[in-house]
């Protein structure tokens, strides 16, 4: 597991609307709130987060 999470956002969003993404984990991609950061992180499998977002671009 690294030791910071290497967080980014959407090129197609500003930077205080969207979801944030730390995916430099290669087991697990972690998940906030822009707005809302100190709210907590979702962690996520990465092989979830790989069908999640190629399912989204099939759409």
């Amino acid at each position: 597991m690294p030791e910071k999470p290497n967080w980014r956002t959407s090129t197609y969003t500003s930077q205080d609307s969207c979801v944030e993404v730390a995916d430099n984990d290669p087991h697990t991609v972690r998940v906030r709130d822009t707005k809302s950061r100190a709210r907590g992180v979702l962690l996520v499998a990465s092989t979830a987060w790989t069908a999640f977002v190629q399912d989204i671009k099939r759409q």
